[in-house]
């Protein structure tokens, strides 16, 4: 695709479908096609262009309006959480709270600044990546060629192409010599498809039997033609795909998860802050003061750090992927990544190299023959045409000696008989070397050598020969026929009516040979609890062959033919068990999609062509590589950069530790307030004054957010690492319904120790509660964030001890510092650390023993 392509703002909204010619000319001939389209072979005149340009509009794909940068940021407050963050700090700010509504505003600020400066730089480092492609071709205009931008072609246009040429829109060919194209981005098949100019009659429509249509968004291989332009934009096959996909809003489990727990979170906070509000209402008949407790209490409650934990983590996990070489376009894509239980992976250029490569040369029984690469070896060095991927990667498989045989002549490659001679001299004598097509060297053959030994080629032996090639063919293999014929007389010029009589030689086979890495991938992310389903527009047989030698257990073989006449309910069935699906239109990858979301599975999608780009767009995270095409890696939340499939299971394990640090903070966070709501509602019944003042709260909750900004930094225990780690917002509810009255428990023990023990009047209550609370809080986290024994079996990283430290540090010394008295502090007696420091230590002893009783009933999660 062309630059050009990617700057496009081409909105989705109000796209005028241009009524051009439709495939059916691929039966039409060429005169018929020029008579429909008002057009000829020396192309249109300028006016007539700028006339089609007005009528059908540029040569551009659909894209979504890029949005502007303030609107990005715009839209990042439009999480709930930092919207509850906004209106609690107007409401401050409206009561004179200048320094609680400041606070608030500034967790409000962090957490958008943070994440829309992390994923704009993603993206754009993601934009770099796109590798710049011809953007211009040679069209006919007044009879003349010129080069022109690939935006600015028409329909009717006729356009000139060469080797290595990208086809810039769809073209019908009308005349072609040797020509090959790669529609691997399309299809996925392994192989360039021969293109034809003659009229021809399809069976079912697809892509593949459309022999005389070149289509934007593949490229040639090989040989040269022309072709006259038929569709362009949105009505090609790729602009449908584009329009399709800028269309697309897929919510993925990650945005799905948070936003069921910050919603939960949210209707727990009004619930109780009301509750608590019509309380201290009631009882004390201080509305303004009532109403600053609550909207204290609300802040306590809310999970107002989570929009920058998340943020903070996934900005680390993507600046950890970036130095495996891996770009992270949109940051939610890493927890996806870890959580992912199914990957789906087209087969061409991700399991593959996308590189043709000889593989086998053998004689008529399938035993290998070096006589048979040989003479494979002759016809590519000497033919003077195009040579194709199959000659190149004959050439290249080893470097013969052939410079002693004489070239005599050649007889030229034509898309009818699908053969190629060279016509050589060994000593004196001429030799014919054929290669083509086995089904048309078997026609032109009498005779085949076997062990040394030419034997006559009987109707019973052509079945037997025919069934070796068939077994060639049904291990995968691209198979050519090698044969020859040593002349009876000499000549100096040769023709197609000299293939006949030869003698078959044996076989060349190729394929398209798996990545070194993919074995090892396979096998490393199937550790990882991930399930491994291909997907691949290419013909069953390669894909069998591919699958068996990257050691993918191949449980059920699906084509799209039967695809198509399953409803949704069966394919969801079937999704179940396949693991391989061939023949595949882009839609049936999307569906495909589909049916395993339904199945309740968080699917990755690897791919890198055209036809990828649906199923790319309709996965929780899909992925590319740098050398997609454009709209491969538009459609990606990430980008491999290193063609080993290994940095996946890097990508997966930073992915279930980025998640495994969000969930700390929540499982904290939710219990702590979930426990702080019993705290509130029993202290606003019971007590003379309020449990905690407003400033207090919020200093409170301050403290405690600030101490969780280490949470990114700390480690994950490895057997977290083990599995896929969905969003298990019912598993939160249970340990915030479990976990979170023990604080409660220990809460109502300090209001008794202060009250009957210490007799504190309602300042010196305030500062009670105050640090103990606090130093709860804070502690608390070093037993939640792991599964095992704190510190003896899983030790926290540095940052987080130290900044539990200092917090506790700065809770315990304010009532003595000249802070002490804006916030409505006390210093406490010497006593009152010795019943801290014991209630403190009992409190995280009971959640351990809660803690290991709730993993042991219900499991990590």
């Amino acid at each position: 695709m062309s630059s050009n392509f990617r700057n496009s703002k081409t909105r989705v909204t109000g796209l005028q479908k241009p009524q051009v010619l439709d495939f059916d000319s691929v039966g039409c001939a060429t005169d018929v096609i020029f008579a429909k389209l008002n057009t000829s072979e020396k192309g249109l005149s300028e006016k007539e262009v700028q006339a089609r340009l007005e009528k059908y509009g540029y040569n551009e794909p659909a894209k979504r309006k890029k949005r502007s940068i303030l609107t990005q940021i715009l839209s990042k407050f439009l999480n709930p959480l930092v919207t509850v963050l906004l209106i609690i700090g107007t409401f401050s700010l409206f009561f004179g709270e200048k320094i609680s509504a400041l606070l608030v505003y500034l967790m409000a600020a962090m957490s958008v600044v943070l994440s829309f400066v992390q994923e704009y730089r993603a993206g754009k480092e993601a934009e770099k990546l796109s590798e710049m492609v011809r953007a211009t071709a040679t069209v006919y205009r007044n009879g003349k060629p010129k080069e022109i931008k690939i935006r600015e072609i028409v329909p009717g246009d006729v356009v000139d192409l060469f080797a290595g040429d990208m086809i810039p829109a769809d073209l019908r060919i009308i005349s072609c010599k040797d020509l090959f194209i790669n529609q691997a981005s399309l299809t996925g098949e392994s192989f360039p498809i021969e293109k034809a100019c003659a009229p021809i009659q399809v069976k079912n429509g697809s892509i593949s039997e459309m022999l005389n249509i070149a289509f934007m968004g593949s490229s040639v291989v090989s040989g040269t033609a022309l072709g006259v332009v038929i569709k362009t934009g949105i009505s090609t096959q790729f602009g449908e795909l584009s329009r399709r996909l800028a269309t697309m809003r897929i919510e993925t489990s990650f945005d799905k998860g948070i936003h069921k727990f910050t919603w939960l979170m949210i209707r727990a906070m009004l619930f109780m802050v009301l509750f608590i509000f019509a309380i201290n209402a009631f009882r004390r008949g201080d509305f303004i003061q009532s109403l600053l407790f609550s909207l204290g209490v609300a802040v306590g409650l809310t999970p107002e750090m989570l929009p920058m934990l998340v943020a903070i983590n996934l900005s680390k996990g993507a600046i950890s992927m970036s130095k495996k070489q891996v770009i992270v376009k949109r940051l939610n894509s890493i927890q996806n990544l870890g959580a992912m239980d199914v990957i789906c992976t087209d087969k061409t250029g991700t399991l593959t190299l996308d590189k043709i490569v000889l593989e086998k040369h053998c004689d008529v029984v399938r035993k290998e023959d070096n006589d048979v690469l040989r003479f494979a070896y002759i016809n590519s060095f000497y033919q003077t045409g195009l040579k194709n991927l199959l000659d190149r990667a004959i050439l290249k498989h080893e470097k013969l000696l052939v410079k002693q045989f004489k070239k005599i002549d050649e007889i030229p490659f034509d898309f009818s008989r699908k053969i190629m001679s060279v016509v050589i001299d060994i000593e004196g004598k001429h030799r014919i070397i054929s290669k083509g097509a086995p089904e048309e060297i078997f026609k032109r053959c009498t005779r085949y050598e076997l062990d040394g030994e030419i034997l006559d080629m009987e109707e019973l032996i052509l079945s037997d020969l025919r069934e070796e090639y068939g077994n060639l063919s049904s291990e995968g293999f691209r198979v050519l026929a090698i044969a020859y014929k040593d002349m009876e007389s000499n000549k100096d010029i040769y023709s197609r009516e000299d293939e006949k009589d030869l003698i078959l030689k044996g076989y060349v086979a190729f394929y398209d040979p798996p990545k070194p890495s993919a074995r090892r991938a396979i096998l490393a992310l199937k550790r990882l609890g991930i399930e491994f389903k291909v997907l691949t527009g290419d013909n069953e047989l390669v894909t069998k062959k591919i699958c068996s030698e990257v050691g993918l257990d191949i449980k059920g073989l699906v084509t799209g033919d039967k695809l198509d006449q399953l409803s949704d309910k069966e394919l969801q069935e079937l999704a179940k068990t396949a693991t391989v699906f061939a023949r595949l239109s882009p839609m049936q990858k999307e569906r495909l999609i589909h049916a395993l979301h339904e199945n309740k599975h968080i699917v990755g999608y690897l791919g890198d062509g055209i036809n990828d780009a649906p199923a790319l767009k309709a996965s929780d995270v899909g992925i590319s590589v740098n050398n997609a095409v454009d709209i491969a890696k538009e459609s990606a939340d990430i980008i491999l950069l290193k063609k080993s499939l290994m940095v996946l299971e890097d990508g997966v394990i930073e992915g279930r530790r980025t998640f495994g640090n969000i969930v700390k903070y929540i499982k904290m966070g939710s219990s702590s307030n979930f426990g702080n709501m019993f705290s509130m509602t029993g202290g606003s019944l019971f007590l003379p004054f309020l449990p905690m003042l407003p400033i207090q709260i919020l200093l409170n909750n301050f403290l405690y957010d600030v101490s969780q900004v280490a949470i990114p930094t700390d480690a994950v225990d490895k057997d977290y690492l083990t599995k896929p780690r969905p969003w298990n917002v019912n598993a939160i509810k249970k340990f915030m319904i479990i976990i979170g009255p023990i604080s409660s428990i220990f809460d109502f023990l300090t209001y008794g120790v202060m009250l009957f023990i210490f007799h504190a009047s309602a300042p010196l209550f305030h500062t009670g509660w105050f640090i103990e609370s606090l130093c709860t809080q804070t502690l608390v986290i070093h037993i939640i964030r792991t599964g095992k024994i704190p510190f003896i079996e899983s030790r926290p990283s540095r940052f987080l001890i130290i900044t539990s430290i200092f917090i506790v540090s700065i809770g315990i010394l304010i009532p003595f510092s000249p802070l002490a008295q804006p916030f409505g502090f006390v210093a406490p007696p010497a006593a009152y650390f010795a019943a801290l420091f014991f209630i403190v230590v009992a409190y995280l002893f009971m959640v351990q023993a809660v803690k290991k009783w709730f993993i042991k009933k219900y499991g990590s999660d």
